[in-house]
């Protein structure tokens, strides 16, 4: 850390509905990307809410990629708008997506990426839970690429960035809900770095509060997120933190635990267990850093001032 020791392309794998902190995580990529410090290459909404593609599509272009590409896990039974911004966002914001069927498939999506991005280029965030990401580790060839899902996956991707679990152990939501299997396939199947944030480091650094209320502009989908979500009273920071490795401050803020890798039981739960070395490491809040000046740097990633000169 940091990783961006040259420009990587970024996909971001999020499960934009239950919690606000993937709004933040998705405004500061675009944060990133307008400083030239990251490729955005697009997005893999990994939800059941039929209007999480298209809140994201608003987001996107509020900040000036209406085109960035957004893809969609369709292969579910059952859709139901649960969340307390996505629907508000999509009808009071303008997007180029008209409806859900507009979004690409995600498996095909993520392919399409990584087969038009150069060897070892790509970093993947996931900032939900993985069945998205298994698809793609399970997929065949196709007319994007010849080589199956994971040989494609360790062609072209750098490293991944995960937020979830807890560490040294416990249980965390995008490890075991909905799909704890997907994390123990997922887990097993990847042979390249993976670098977990977990949930005892979000937790601690509260964002979204009264700072970001007063600096935003009200016509921001950022501020109605928060808005509606819980009023600005603040939030931890579990999606953002996984953005943040992308940044030069990592190394300023966090230590890297890499003896040892995560294991992790049917049920989603994990442990870190040091029997053996891998590619895997997890971050700890370095204990001299206030994990209030984390904060007020994510929250000024999400601020971004190209985007505060618009109408108030």
């Amino acid at each position: 850390m940091p990783i961006l020791s040259a420009q990587f392309r970024v996909i971001l794998d999020a499960d934009i509905d239950s919690d606000v902190d993937d709004v933040a995580a998705l405004a500061m990529l675009h944060t990133l990307a307008d400083e030239k410090k990251v490729d955005f290459a697009g997005v893999i909404v990994t939800s059941d809410d039929p209007y999480a593609p298209l809140c994201v599509d608003a987001v996107n272009t509020y900040f000036g990629r209406p085109n960035l590409p957004v893809g969609f896990l369709k292969s579910q039974k059952e859709l139901k708008n649960h969340s307390k911004y996505t629907r508000q966002i999509s009808e009071e914001f303008p997007h180029r997506l008209r409806s859900l069927e507009n979004a690409q498939e995600s498996t095909a999506l993520y392919r399409k990426i990584l087969s038009n991005s150069p060897d070892s280029s790509v970093v993947i965030i996931t900032i939900g839970h993985l069945t998205s990401f298994q698809q793609l580790l399970q997929s065949g060839a196709d007319t994007y690429s010849p080589l199956d899902g994971k040989a494609l996956a360790s062609k072209k991707v750098a490293r991944w960035i995960c937020m979830g679990g807890m560490f040294p152990e416990g249980k965390e939501a995008n490890f075991y809900r909905p799909d704890p299997l997907s994390t123990v396939y997922c887990l097993k199947a990847w042979d390249k770095q993976v670098i977990f944030c977990g949930w005892e480091v979000g937790k601690e650094v509260i964002t979204g509060g009264q700072y970001l209320k007063k600096s935003l502009p009200t016509n921001n989908p950022v501020y109605r997120a928060y808005e509606l979500y819980n009023g600005f009273a603040g939030r931890p920071s579990w999606d953002q933190i996984a953005v943040l490795l992308l940044t030069e401050k990592a190394s300023t803020y966090f230590d890297r635990v890499t003896n040892g890798y995560c294991y992790v039981s049917k049920d989603g739960s994990n442990q870190w267990l040091s029997d053996k070395d891998s590619n895997h490491e997890y971050i700890k809040i370095k204990p001299e850093v206030n994990p209030n000046a984390i904060a007020r740097f994510i929250d000024g990633l999400v601020l971004h001032n190209k985007h505060l000169s618009k109408q108030k």
